[in-house]
């Protein structure tokens, strides 16, 4: 083989590669753009990434809980447990399985009893978060960066670490949305 009908598959392999690189470094920059408004230390926000694969890990593979749709969110070391379980004694069970996950500071669980919410529901649970954030973003009395916002089955959650009026204010506007049918703090309220 010549140099040049080696130079081709070379410069062409050597492209692909650099794509990659080119992905990776997009991807890093959009996590580093996110953890800069993020008011969580990078520290927390690796924790809660690590709380959140472990519990939801956990609770996937717990045979008891396979007919039920139950979700960990971590923030702030404090984990969220949200979803549909047939009975009390499950809902009592997906606290027990993730109890003694590392890291973990509370647990607020707010399961519901009942039958999995559907894919529609879902959807509109997407739909509702977005509007949320977006009235949370519009608004001067809150800092849309300090609270996450969680929603299933039209009950909408919110974590974060807030002044006392800020949570206030991020309630009622929160509950204000339309499809909104409850809001539930989980924050945590600065001193």
């Amino acid at each position: 083989m010549t140099l040049s009908k080696l130079a081709l598959p070379v410069i062409f392999i050597s492209l692909l590669a650099l794509q990659g690189c080119a992905a990776v470094a997009v991807g890093a920059a959009a996590v580093g753009i996110s953890s800069a408004t993020d008011p969580r230390t990078i520290g927390t926000q690796v924790d809660d990434q690590t709380i959140e694969m472990k519990t939801n890990a956990k609770l996937g593979n717990d045979e008891q809980l396979e007919d039920s749709r139950v979700i960990a969110v971590s923030y702030d070391t404090n984990v969220l447990l949200i979803g549909q379980v047939p009975s009390e004694s499950l809902k009592r069970r997906a606290e027990d399985v993730i109890r003694d996950t590392n890291g973990i500071n509370k647990i607020f669980n707010q399961l519901r009893i009942g039958s999995k919410a559907s894919a529609t529901v879902r959807a509109g649970d997407s739909w509702i978060t977005s509007k949320v954030k977006l009235k949370f973003a519009n608004n001067k009395s809150i800092d849309a960066t300090n609270i996450k916002v969680v929603t299933e089955n039209g009950e909408v959650f919110l974590l974060g670490h807030v002044s006392q009026a800020e949570a206030e204010a991020a309630v009622e506007v929160a509950r204000n949305v339309d499809g909104v049918g409850r809001v539930i703090k989980a924050l945590t309220i600065k001193r």
